[in-house]
């Protein structure tokens, strides 16, 4: 049975358009050219750092976080920025008891500001930064089983990426759901892994909780 789900951050909860739209006004490229490099980079299968390289070579994404942050431009997401699914669905999955949390690569910063954003709404918050491991270091995926009061297998992690969020997820040993949004998912939703690896595909949260309960009775 699933007894607790784990959400990623980024394009999974957090919509970042704004966020991604700041960095190409940081590095003085028109918005439209950046999300397009992006996409490019992405569905070559690269690491999407590197289009931070293609306009500003040798470009130290940490190093450019502190720099906006000296210049008052820090990172940033709020309440407007969570998909209006998400409220909504982290509700029902709570009446029905699961167990729930949010885990990413995210920094310190982000951290904080997810735990502002959902004081009472999930059991814990977990980031890379926090942990000393991103995914898809197996690492991260080992302390998300030591931190969630469930064994893997009834862990079901949720995120847009099959590459960094199913495809480790399932290693170690939990279940998996894609949500079909964000530069990722949409360009990896068609693929045979993504139709295959993950125990749900959904178009929003909100399909999560029947799916889980469907599940869970099957289970017993």
């Amino acid at each position: 049975m699933i007894r607790a789900v784990v959400f990623d951050v980024g394009e999974c909860l957090v919509d970042e358009t704004r966020e991604y739209g700041t960095w190409a006004d940081w590095l003085q490229v028109p918005r439209h050219t950046f999300a397009a490099m992006f996409g490019a980079v992405i569905a070559q299968g690269r690491d999407y750092r590197e289009t931070f390289e293609v306009f500003r070579p040798g470009f130290d994404l940490y190093a450019e976080r502190d720099a906006r942050a000296a210049a008052g431009q820090p990172e940033h997401f709020d309440e407007s920025d969570l998909y209006p699914d998400v409220r909504p669905a982290l509700a029902q999955l709570r009446a029905d008891g699961l167990w729930l949390g949010i885990a990413g690569n995210q920094t310190v910063r982000a951290g904080g500001i997810l735990r502002s954003l959902f004081t009472y709404d999930v059991d814990l918050i977990g980031t890379s930064d926090d942990w000393g491991a991103s995914k898809p270091d197996p690492i991260f995926f080992e302390r998300v089983a030591e931190v969630v009061p469930a064994e893997p297998g009834e862990i079901l992690y949720v995120g847009d990426r099959v590459d960094n969020d199913l495809r480790p997820g399932a290693a170690a040993g939990m279940r998996t759901a894609l949500v079909h949004r964000g530069p990722w998912a949409t360009i990896q939703w068609e693929t045979e892994e993504a139709k295959k690896l993950p125990t749900f595909r959904v178009e929003s949260l909100r399909d999560l909780a029947p799916l889980i309960r469907d599940f869970n009775e099957r289970a017993r």
